[in-house]
């Protein structure tokens, strides 16, 4: 006797093996297997699951510094019966663990529910104003389906540290693998403290002792912060006796003018700058792998190196996300920054050794601060300047800055052609094109045009799209509108909420295009910007 599935008897299957197999007079019994209450069962046991769950007030010393003492128990009590509430109305249980810290369990079938409301707490806990200055904001994770509840606790734990990794005021969802984020629609809010820094300045120099040699490597084509970055990190290494490097494969006319001072300066070594072949050749497990501004693995300038060593150190400021260099032994990322080089400056002035910085090396990360900042306009904060004050204390001579970033009259007219041949869609948002084969800095261009968009009255966000090879990296730039950043990442990239990019691979400018119109149509249409 054959068993035949009743599919195998359908239009689409005119042909198949099993209708094949029948004969004329073969009996056909057909059985039907009542599942309704096994599945009523299973989604019983699905919505009966338990979610865990951590929620951190991400700016508490902060907010209470911004208040008078008197009304501090207040505003505390006032934000912990939010919460509070917030919990009960899916009945849950909250437990507070911390003055900021809060642990909550509740049944997974209320997931929907909040997901729906957008996690409205993220918007109630701002409107928060007892005579506070600042907004009190939150960061939120959930822990799903797990084979333990152990497992769900550990997954809430990781996505807090990407909420807390991309600035907080955001919630995420760690469904094994799949991780989902809500809000973030807020800027970061600038640390006063600067423990953390202290903190990260010693375990790197503890690091840097553990290991003979460090080979520091940032993104493909660097920009004169990741350069610059990367100078300071150098000058660190050899402070304390270690042999270093710098991984760059190409130097772009953005860097071009710093990269030739230090070369001709006489006082470095020969290897100062090596490429991928030589960097692979040379790096082993008693190297100290630096990666400066970026954190995508793929994004890096040589990610075989990512696999050579096990000791990976990350400084950065830009969000994290799922596709993070994976189990780094030093994590610096913090999103509140201008740039990787305001890190590297604090950092340096809490190692105890207290390196000192050749005028040349303050000048280069003073001029990745200022090309990332936008000439001190965008992500400025007060330890921005206290970075550059103490860079200027180091050398820094801003007329040398300042030539440094001068440009070609083609540089000029290319960057002039994109932006006069750019679009403006739903009357809000400005999209450019431009082809940087053949061009020095492309991406450089590229992020300078989407400034540059923003003068433009009614603009809310820009976007610049520069084809290079198979590759068109997307510079996405907004004012404090729309969050770029939560776009850019329905590519694989990420950034800051005014500043994001991300890269598109096999396709080309036209189809880019076409791809960024119908992502804003289809986030427009869900009311997500």
């Amino acid at each position: 006797m054959n068993r035949i599935r009743v599919e195998d008897f359908s239009d689409e299957n005119d042909n198949s093996c099993s209708r094949q197999m029948l004969k004329d007079n073969d009996l056909i019994a057909v059985y039907f297997f009542d599942q309704t209450l096994l599945k009523k069962y299973m989604e019983q046991n699905e919505n009966q699951r338990m979610v865990i769950g951590l929620i951190y007030i991400d700016n508490y010393e902060e907010i209470l510094d911004d208040i008078d003492a008197v009304k501090r128990s207040m505003l505390i009590a006032v934000a912990d019966r939010k919460i509070n509430k917030f919990i009960q109305n899916v009945s849950g249980v909250v437990k507070r663990t911390e003055r900021d810290k809060y642990f909550v369990v509740f049944e997974q079938k209320y997931l929907d529910k909040i997901k729906e409301n957008k996690f409205s707490i993220l918007d109630e806990i701002k409107t928060i104003n007892l005579g506070n200055s600042m907004h009190m904001t939150l960061s939120i994770s959930f822990g799903i389906n797990g084979n333990t509840y152990q497992e769900n606790y550990e997954a809430a734990c990781a996505g807090m540290d990407l909420a807390l990794g991309r600035g907080g005021d955001q919630a995420v969802i760690k469904d094994g693998e799949d991780i989902s984020y809500y809000g973030g629609n807020c800027e970061v809010m600038e640390r006063t403290t600067r423990v953390k820094a202290r903190v990260k300045a010693h375990a790197l120099k503890e690091l840097l002792e553990s290991k003979e040699k460090v080979v520091i490597m940032a993104h493909k084509i660097p920009d004169p912060d990741a350069i610059g970055a990367a100078v300071g990190l150098y000058r660190l290494g050899l402070s304390l006796g270690r042999k270093a490097h710098i991984v760059m494969n190409e130097v772009t006319i953005s860097v071009r003018a710093m990269v030739d001072e230090l070369n001709k300066s006489g006082i470095y070594d020969e290897d100062m700058f090596i490429d991928n072949e030589q960097a692979i050749e040379i790096t082993d497990e008693n190297t100290l792998l630096i990666v400066v501004d970026v954190n995508h693995a793929n994004y890096t300038e040589c990610e075989q190196l990512l696999s050579q060593t096990k000791t990976t150190v990350i400084l950065d400021h830009h969000r994290k996300n799922k596709d993070m260099i994976k189990n780094p032994v030093l994590s610096y990322v913090e999103p509140y920054a201008s740039s990787t080089c305001e890190l590297v400056a604090e950092i340096l002035q809490y190692v105890d050794s207290k390196p000192k910085l050749e005028p040349m090396e303050a000048n280069a990360m003073y001029y990745g601060m200022l090309v990332d900042t936008d000439n001190f306009v965008n992500k400025t904060g007060v330890r921005t300047f206290e970075a550059a004050a103490y860079l200027k204390r180091n050398g820094a001579d801003l007329t040398k800055v300042r030539k440094m970033s001068r440009e070609s009259m083609e540089t000029y007219r290319i960057r002039a052609k994109a932006i006069s041949e750019a679009e403006i869609l739903y009357g809000r948002f400005a999209i450019a094109t431009l082809v940087g084969i053949g061009v020095d800095s492309p991406t450089v261009i590229g992020a300078q045009v989407s400034n540059e968009l923003l003068d433009i009255d009614g603009i809310e966000a820009s976007f610049v799209l520069t084809g290079v090879h198979e590759r068109v990296y997307i510079s996405a730039r907004s004012i404090d509108e729309v969050n770029v950043q939560k776009i850019m990442e329905e590519f694989g990239g990420g950034g800051h909420l005014t500043v994001a990019g991300a890269q598109l691979v096999d396709v080309s400018l036209e189809e880019a295009k076409n791809i960024i119109h119908e992502t804003l149509r289809y986030l427009i249409s869900k009311g997500e910007i």
